[in-house]
């Protein structure tokens, strides 16, 4: 899909001026002179299409009282589909990604606690039935990471 230059505007309001309102959608719309629905259907394409993934606040889970690791490990080809699965279904798992590497999935887990955390690890080790290797961070660096799409697409 090529993006018009009404979608790149979309997206760039979208990473970069998401307003904190009880109608940010509205709000983004009269700033780009189009009315609120024909912003969520357009919206609502890109979402179907994979050019939008997920639209939600990203949250330091440290500052809230959470821990939060990295975790790697090495799966199986013929069990990686069913491994993920059990991986994604664990509620603290955020983020989760296929490397071409001996520790081929990779994911970060968030928990009420490090105890917590191990525990959910632990039990993740026997229902994937892999060795889960956990890196907490010892220094964040956070990078934004925003993707510009205004100029290219006109």
């Amino acid at each position: 899909m090529k993006l018009t230059r009404l979608d790149a505007e979309i997206l760039d309001l979208l990473q970069n001026d998401f307003p904190i309102t009880s109608r940010p959608y509205k709000v983004m719309a009269d700033k780009l002179g189009i009315d609120e629905e024909e912003f969520l259907t357009r919206v609502k394409i890109m979402q179907e299409k994979g050019i939008i993934r997920r639209i939600g606040g990203v949250l330091e889970s440290k500052k809230l009282g959470f821990y939060s690791t990295l975790c790697a490990c090495h799966i199986e080809e013929n069990k990686l589909e069913e491994a993920i699965r059990l991986i994604n279904a664990e509620p603290g798992v955020t983020h989760n990604y296929i490397r071409d590497d001996w520790y081929n999935v990779w994911f970060t887990l968030t928990a009420s606690s490090e105890e917590k955390a191990e525990e959910i690890i632990e039990k993740l080790k026997e229902s994937i039935g892999a060795e889960v290797v956990s890196m907490p961070a010892l220094k964040v660096y956070k990078i934004r990471a925003v993707f510009s799409v205004g100029e290219e697409n006109g």
